[in-house]
Parts: C-alpha cells; structure tokens; sequence
C-alpha cells in the first residue's frame, strides 16, 4: 500500500467531474486500498474521494465509526455512487482534506437512500442518517467536482481552522 498526495485547493482538478468505474480488478481493489492508506495517514478524516488524488474516477471511503454515538455502516468503498431518494436539510460544519485551512456551514440532506458498488463490482444499497448521510454527500460532491466551499450558505459561513495539521508526503 502506498500513501497518494491529496491535492489542495484551488488545485484545477478538484473542480472537474469524474468517469464511472467499469472495470473491477486487483488494480482497483489496490488503488482502494492505497486511498484508504492514505485517509487514515493523515489528520482525522471521515472519508476521501478518488480525484482528491488526482484519479478522476467515481469512489469514496466514508467511515464514521469514530464519532461515539453516531449511527453508521462501518467502513465503505462506494464506487459509483447515486442517490436514489434524499429527505430533510440541515446545516452542519464541514472540513476537508483537500482545503485544510478552512471549515464551514453547508446544508445537507438530513437522509438519504443510494446505491453503489463495491471493490469487487456488487451492488450495494444503503440509508444514511445524520452525520453519516452528510459525509457521504460531502464525499460524492467531490465526484462532481464540487468541494464545501461551493456550498457555503454565505461568505460568512467559512472560518479559518485553528489546529490542523495537513497531511506530510
């Protein structure tokens, strides 16, 4: 397994969308298990998007399982990813690996139903609540090229981060 460099804002390719995966092999479960090396060696995260290292394809990881009393399916490989049904809005602060310096206000769904693939290619459903709902949609943005500061409710809502440590590679 191998550490990836995360890009940083305004880094160009963390504003362009991302292809579907078609091809489900040990060099895509290799490539997942080096992003998921590289979201744990860093500061504390959530989750991670492929093109945050600069691999425009469509997967996540999102492991919430850290926050206590938080609800959650454990650690998950989303590639692909949709939503088929999506419910309620709340406003929550959001950080991101690939802009360290700042965190912010977005609205979110509150939850949300969506189906993906794993690594080895089946089909996975899931419902997000709370906090799980929004990291995954935080995640996904990144697919679309979008990151939170897109979604800031005003200018207002980003604030400089006090301590955080980007990640050394």
């Amino acid at each position: 397994m191998a550490v990836l460099d995360v890009l940083l804002y305004p880094d160009p390719r963390l504003k362009q969308a991302s292809k579907p995966v078609d091809i489900f092999d040990a060099a895509l479960r290799d490539f997942v298990a080096d992003l998921q090396e590289t979201m744990l060696s860093g500061p504390p995260s959530v989750g991670i998007a492929a093109p945050q290292t600069g691999r425009l394809e469509r997967i996540v990881l999102v492991d919430v399982s850290g926050k206590l009393k938080t609800p959650h399916h454990g650690f998950m490989t989303l590639i692909n990813p949709e939503i088929i049904s999506s419910d309620g809005s709340v406003l929550g602060r959001e950080g991101c690996l690939s802009v360290p310096d700042y965190t912010g206000n977005v609205y979110r769904a509150e939850r949300i139903a969506l189906t993906a693939k794993d690594e080895f290619g089946l089909t996975r459903n899931y419902n997000f609540t709370g906090f799980e709902a929004r990291a995954v949609q935080h995640e996904m943005d990144h697919l679309d090229g979008l990151l939170f500061l897109d979604r800031l409710v005003s200018r207002r809502d980003r604030f400089r981060r006090k301590v955080y440590k980007a990640p050394a590679h």
